[in-house]
């Protein structure tokens, strides 16, 4: 569970990613294609970033607190000096453990086989329990990232690195996507029940007469290096690639595939490719369906950028409402820009977001978000609308009501700041100011997405935070989600 959500006071009514993974196997530049990877994969995780390499001698490694652009800037030659011809990376933005350099991905390891470095997104549920049982058997712990649980579990077993990587997951609860980096393999490894996304690639370099294999979370990453994908990783399935090639086994038993549905919503990049879907098109399509769902009369359909505007532009076509940017988002309000007194976080919308009077004086407006989640932006946004001279403000959102906290790797406030869990949907109408207030039924979700509904007794997706029906036992936390104990005594000052 996140312990440090809403520390942005400009952006913290969001739910957040849980991090971005990236691995690639079979190249002199395999940094440089890391981080390039780690750039388009920026969103799902904005706290610290790292990179893993491995030159065939040792082990190279750069991680640190900051933004990808900013740590491996070409000017700070970082990543001329990360040799190898493999290398995994990752972006964080902190689930379990707090936002500090020991927690900074990719992890590293010594064992008798030789180094290992993991990178993780996702979170294991019963992470915590694992941990105590490791102490008591003299493991000592350096970090409070739940993906060191993971390296101590392989060192308490015996056998190959793929064997000890199999029986440590075979301990493990929760929702996880992996890549692993030693000195002869690549590995990726998806949960049993496929709640993270993981993509597998190739990248062909005819200059140099080789071809590269990659895996990251999501196709963009295979998108800004030129490589093409190849397929998803399917839930459950272990992935090894050597000099040999690449191979595939499936050492865990199956279970029924709970995607997670906000990656549609809201988490993944709208160029992606996931699970076989468009990104942009899944929320064109909910947008669509919500139209059906609520018909609104209007003037005016406005997104509210940028994760609403897929779902706009498929409510304005479905409706005949003409699409406008009502709204225009200031993309470099930095997260430190100003001191966040109590009178700066009141401007912080304003900061980030500025009517278009000139779109919404004397109109009727229909603003198209992903979400609400504390609900404090959208009541500040329709002030805004009203401020800018709107006649009406009528509020829908492309998700059901957001009423449950995710214990699978997103960042959530506990259920009691959730809007949807505390109050009725009148009320949060009234709360935010709008006239009309609607958010697609979880059937007209899965309808588009292609399904006739939702099948309440085997859902296709992970939909807990609308539903409460969680997929995966949630060992470490009790019914209201709070873990029974913290990770560890020692309090550091944050770096950066």
């Amino acid at each position: 569970m996140a312990t440090n959500f809403g520390t942005n006071p400009f952006d913290d009514d969001k739910l957040h990613e849980e991090c971005a993974i990236f691995g690639i196997y079979g190249t002199e530049d395999a940094s440089k294609h890391t981080a390039l990877g780690l750039h388009a994969l920026q969103h799902r995780g904005q706290e610290a970033t790292g990179i893993v390499c491995y030159d065939g001698k040792e082990f190279n490694a750069h991680r640190e607190l900051g933004h990808v652009g900013d740590v491996f800037d070409k000017d700070r030659g970082i990543v001329e000096k990360l040799h190898g011809f493999a290398a995994i990376g990752h972006n964080r933005y902190s689930t379990t453990g707090d936002p500090m350099v020991r927690n900074i991905q990719p992890l590293f390891a010594d064992f008798e086989f030789g180094g290992l470095a993991v990178a993780h997104n996702g979170n294991l549920t019963n992470a915590l329990n694992l941990r105590k049982e490791l102490v008591q058997n003299g493991a000592i712990f350096q970090s409070t990232t739940d993906t060191e649980t993971l390296i101590h579990l392989m060192a308490h077993v015996q056998g190959s690195l793929t064997e000890r990587l199999v029986a440590a997951l075979r301990r493990v609860e929760g929702a996880y996507s992996l890549v692993c980096l030693s000195r002869k393999k690549l590995i990726g490894v998806r949960d049993p029940m496929g709640v993270r996304p993981l993509v597998l690639g190739k990248l062909h370099e005819p200059s140099k007469g080789t071809t590269a294999y990659m895996l990251a979370s999501e196709t963009c990453a295979f998108d800004i290096i030129g490589a093409e994908k190849i397929r998803d990783v399917q839930p459950g399935e272990l992935i090894v690639i050597d000099e040999k090639g690449v191979h595939s086994q499936f050492p865990f038993p199956k279970m029924s595939e709970r995607f997670c549905v906000f990656e549609y919503i809201y988490f993944s990049r709208p160029d992606s490719i996931v699970e076989g879907h468009s990104v942009y098109e899944a929320r064109k399509a909910i947008g669509r369906e919500l139209a059906r769902e609520y018909p609104v009369e209007a003037d005016v359909v406005v997104p509210i950028p940028d994760s609403g505007v897929p779902s706009a532009i498929g409510y304005a076509e479905e409706s005949g409402i003409p699409f406008q940017y009502g709204i225009i988002r200031n993309h470099y309000v930095g997260r430190t820009f100003i001191e966040p007194t109590d009178e700066i976080r009141h401007l912080g919308v304003k900061l980030k977001h500025n009517a278009n009077r000139a779109v919404i004086e004397g109109r009727k407006v229909v603003l198209v978000d992903d979400s609400i989640v504390r609900g404090t932006t959208s009541r500040k946004i329709v002030e805004m609308m009203r401020a800018a001279g709107a006649t009406e403000v009528h509020m829908c959102i492309a998700s059901p009501p957001t009423t449950h906290s995710c214990y699978y790797g997103v960042d959530t406030p506990e259920r009691s700041q959730l809007m949807a869990a505390r109050m009725t949907r009148e009320e949060m109408r009234e709360a935010i100011g709008c006239d009309t207030l609607t958010f697609i039924s979880m059937d007209g979700l899965y309808r588009a997405m292609g399904l006739p509904g939702r099948d309440n007794a085997k859902p296709a997706y992970c939909d807990a935070c609308f539903s409460g029906d969680y997929p995966i036992n949630l060992t470490d936390f009790d019914e209201r989600g709070d873990s029974p104990a913290q990770l560890s005594l020692l309090r550091e000052q944050k770096a950066g």
